[in-house]
């Protein structure tokens, strides 16, 4: 089994006004994606490389846990 598979992948959210940001963070590597999902339901992925601070970066701009599901459906188009 491949070892990137058995990291369990840490998920944040946050809403704006106008958009939803949904963040993924490996916390072994910290790499992740972050999904920018606007009112109208268009959704924008971008692969992300984060810094050893980004679950305190996260805390203090305000995000939240999040649903892995949530994330997932978004990544996979099906919402």
């Amino acid at each position: 089994m491949a070892k990137d598979r058995n990291i369990v992948h840490q998920y944040f959210k946050k809403e704006f006004d106008d958009f939803t940001v949904l963040v993924k963070v490996n916390p072994i590597t910290f790499t992740g994606a972050e999904i920018t999902v606007s009112k109208s339901g268009e959704a924008e992925l971008r692969k992300m490389e984060f810094d050893h601070e980004i679950f305190d970066d996260l805390k203090e701009d305000g995000f939240t846990d999040a649903s892995p599901l949530e994330f997932n459906l978004y990544q996979s188009g099906l919402i």
